[in-house]
């Protein structure tokens, strides 16, 4: 077993649990490397979402590295705190 494994941020099950009670479908992708936490399907849209615990929490190189191909392809990436914040994001588009 290797020495280095997933984790998670404190607050993901929490806001995992409020985007589905809203009508969100999850994917787990927190074990990809250089990847996101999760891909959220809401409404007929994907969303490659970040879950930070800390808004000032900068993305690890990998996340970046993601989060810059996701943007060059037109797909938004979002770096979300709560359920609450996901969804003010989303309505903004």
């Amino acid at each position: 077993m290797s020495k280095y494994f997933a984790r998670i941020d404190s607050n993901q099950p929490e806001i995992v649990r409020q985007l589905r009670k809203r009508g969100c479908f999850i994917v787990h992708t927190y074990t990809l490397k250089e990847a996101f936490d999760v891909l959220v399907a809401y409404k007929g849209s994907l969303y490659p979402v970040e879950i930070k615990v800390d808004a000032s929490k900068k993305l690890t190189k990998g996340e970046q590295k993601c989060a810059d191909g996701m943007k060059s392809a037109g797909v938004e990436y979002l770096v979300i705190t709560s359920a609450t914040e996901f969804f003010e994001k989303i309505k903004k588009k």
